[in-house]
């Protein structure tokens, strides 16, 4: 089946992967590329409709990105955003100037032609998201306005004839309240689009094209049990079955009995070659005595490879390594076709001299959410596949100093109990990510009669949509002070727990 596939043009915009997440929710394919993609591979990619992203540049600048006038009368639909906008009318004779008044943040936008097929059911007043320092001040000949602002007489405006739209507004963030309609009258009212991409087709196709491209040959998988790799490992093994060995370094870093957890499932539930490499104690003693958050990083991806390497010797010659690279890596590392190995989200980066021929990456067209409902598809268990995002290092940055056993062992104990809580509470699905940290501080508590002088345990929850920006969740002190009681009685060596109450920026949402 032929894939219709919407290509968003990226000028530099901070938005540019919720443009195509947004699209992919109305179950259309969409990629994400550099605007100095060349017309002739652009044009191969034969794309139903385009969409240029913002950007920080203003059009009438010396060396500002550009587009040819040639894509603009290609009568491919273009749909232009903020900087997008402007292009449209730059290129083609309109007038961009400053702003006098700069528009920032959320704005009233009025609908001037509801008879526009992108502002078709659109609310004829709404708030939208505006955020730039430049506007049209002249549309091109043959452009009519389709809405307004107090302070911009050209918000959204259009030639229906060329096919060309631009909205001086961010209709693919939540602040736009109609942006979603917006945006899907664009890719179904205007460029035609069926809406027919689903994660079946997707698993039936992938597995085919696997089937097709290993053939009869050995795969070679560093499993980390994240949901990426795990994902990624099962797709391939209900490709080809035995011919995929997959390699899990348990380093003792993970959360409490996950070792075990990801040993069951793919040992037991998947006909592939599994093999799990208890490490744990080699790792505790490369750590001891470290406290810098860097330097553990570093020894733990190190160490990783090392192992991995000495496992890789004993299988020999492989034809291909597998990697759970996603759709936003791929964007993250410069948008073009990406030639060097993506680092592994447990390693850090790979050995360079495994003996194998070619890397495989299934899931490499895919964002995160979209490489759980594959998940779903392929029966793993929702408790894997909705697992709680996990830095590579695992607990060792997450333990603020140096990393022992015994603290691995306290820190897994009290994280359990907020994961625990929280799912009971039905928090889970509210909170984006959740997790505890056991800090380097002690403090002097009371525990029965005596007197104790223990760790002081700080967690961690946020909401966010994107995980660049971030807002700490408002659980309900009842359910914190039940957590805190729990942890304090059920966990030794923990007397005092606290609730970090700031937001990305300008904290991270990791601690080290």
């Amino acid at each position: 089946m032929e894939r219709e596939t919407i290509i968003v043009l990226d000028f530099g915009g901070q938005y540019n992967q919720l443009i195509a997440r947004r699209v992919r929710e109305m179950n259309v394919y969409c990629e994400v590329h550099p605007y100095t993609i060349s017309l002739d591979k652009l044009k191969a990619m034969d794309p139903k409709g385009i969409i240029f992203t913002g950007g920080p540049n203003s059009v009438y600048e010396k060396g500002a990105p550009s587009v040819e006038r040639e894509l603009l009368e290609s009568g491919i639909p273009i749909l232009g955003i903020c900087y997008g906008a402007q292009l449209i009318s730059y290129v083609l004779g309109g007038n961009v100037e400053a702003a006098s008044a700069r528009e920032y943040g959320k704005v009233k936008l009025e609908v001037v032609d509801p008879e526009s097929r992108l502002m078709t059911g659109v609310k004829k007043e709404s708030t939208c998201w505006m955020s730039h320092t430049d506007y049209v001040q002249k549309m091109p000949e043959d452009f009519k306005a389709t809405a307004v602002t107090k302070t911009c007489p050209t918000a959204a405006f259009e030639n229906e004839e060329m096919k060309l739209y631009g909205v001086q507004f961010h209709p693919e963030v939540l602040h736009s309240e109609e942006g979603n309609k917006i945006l899907s009258n664009f890719v179904f009212n205007v460029v035609g689009c069926k809406g027919d991409w689903k994660m079946d087709e997707f698993v039936e196709e992938s597995i085919k094209k696997l089937q097709e491209k290993i053939g009869n040959k050995k795969v070679l998988c560093a499993l980390s049990g994240g949901v990426d790799s795990s994902v990624a490992a099962v797709l391939i093994g209900k490709a080809v079955g035995k011919q995929l060995t997959c390699i899990f370094v348990d380093h003792g870093l993970m959360r409490k009995d996950e070792g075990d957890q990801v040993e069951e499932i793919f040992s037991k539930d998947y006909d592939l070659n599994f093999i799990r490499v208890n490490a744990q104690q080699r790792f505790y003693d490369k750590l001891a005595g470290v406290t810098d958050p860097e330097t553990k990083r570093k020894i733990i991806g190190e160490e990783f490879i090392r192992v991995f390497e000495e496992e890789a010797k004993k299988i020999g010659s492989v034809d291909f390594l597998v990697q759970g690279t996603i759709y936003p890596d791929v964007i993250e590392s410069g948008l073009g076709d990406s030639a060097v190995i993506k680092s592994h989200h447990n390693v850090g980066g790979l050995p360079d001299y495994v003996d194998f021929k070619e890397i495989i990456e299934p899931l490499r067209d895919l964002f995160k959410d979209e490489v759980r409902k594959v998940g779903l598809e392929l029966g793993l268990p929702k408790e894997l596949v909705f697992r709680q995002p996990f830095p590579g290092p695992g607990l060792a940055v997450r333990i603020i100093g140096e990393v022992t056993e015994e603290r691995v062992k306290i820190l897994q104990a009290a994280d359990a109990i907020f994961r625990e809580e929280i799912a009971a509470a039905a928090l889970d699905t509210d909170i984006n990510q959740y997790f505890a940290v056991l800090t380097n501080t002690k403090s002097v508590g009371v525990m029965g009669d005596g007197r104790t002088y223990d760790f002081t345990l700080a967690l961690r929850a946020v909401t966010t949509i994107d995980f660049m920006t971030a807002e700490f969740a408002q659980i309900p002190w009842n359910i914190l002070g039940h957590i805190s009681s729990r942890i304090v009685n059920e966990v030794r060596h923990i007397n005092r727990v606290v609730y970090d109450i700031t937001n990305k920026p300008p904290a991270t949402i990791e601690w080290e």
